[in-house]
């Protein structure tokens, strides 16, 4: 299995710190978000490792080069010129590769938690379905599942709006592990750039999205600069 780390965000509600420095190179107890991510796909086996970058992107590309790759095998994703969101840069990241009967995990740079990433591997070896990580913590937009845990739709319940069909709300936390079937679909959408929900909702209903919900989870976005004493008494309790 690889890995795909978003990194290419351009962090503005961490301002003044991605003034200058990238999102993913933020310090937290002593490591850049970046190294935390890395480390704990490394520590569940996972060394082929894809890297998009944005904001700053040599200042990511040489964090990588001088910490050889956290030992890890770290591959750039080059968004320079068009930050091209999630889905859009996924696809863009796989492009070069022969990927198709190769597993993605993918997750955002800024998400921290303590889920047990070869449990998550297990779920999906298992079933060869592709598994979204997900919970039940209070939001305004949620993911929607039907009876058999399979995603159905989306809905905001602050505006009331739904895609799809309504169902079991459970907020994505991020990450997720996406089977060959579905990386295929996602070499033929139709745009350049999108997130991977506007995708998954887009081809629900031709592949399986199923819910995964860690035992025992707890996760922290590391989105907003008031946040960031929280995120490190939370980094330093994994």
């Amino acid at each position: 299995m690889k890995a795909m780390i978003f990194a290419a965000g351009l962090g503005t509600r961490l301002k003044p710190l991605t003034d200058t420095m990238p999102k993913a190179l933020v310090p937290l107890a002593g490591k850049s978000l970046l190294q935390w991510q890395v480390e704990k796909l490394r520590d569940a086996g996972i060394t082929d490792i894809i890297v998009n970058v944005h904001h700053f992107p040599d200042m990511i590309i040489e964090a990588v080069r001088a910490n050889e790759g956290w030992g890890c095998n770290i591959v750039i994703s080059d968004e320079r010129d068009l930050l091209l969101d999630t889905g859009g840069g996924l696809r863009k990241a796989l492009t070069p590769y022969t990927l198709r009967h190769t597993p993605i995990l993918a997750s955002n740079v800024d998400i921290l938690s303590n889920i047990d990433l070869n449990a998550l591997i297990a779920t999906y070896e298992q079933t060869g379905i592709s598994q979204l990580v997900v919970s039940d913590r209070q939001t305004q937009r949620y993911l929607c599942f039907d009876e058999q845990n399979t995603l159905c739709g989306w809905t905001n319940i602050a505006t009331g709006e739904i895609k799809g069909r309504d169902g079991r709300h459970l907020a994505f936390s991020g990450l997720q592990i996406l089977s060959p079937e579905v990386l295929a679909l996602l070499q033929h959408y139709p745009k350049e750039k999108f997130s991977l929900i506007e995708f998954y909702l887009h081809c629900m209903n031709k592949v399986s999205l199923q819910a995964y919900v860690p035992a025992n989870y707890r996760m922290m976005d590391v989105g907003k600069i008031d946040q960031i004493d929280e995120a490190e008494r939370f980094a330093e309790s994994l």
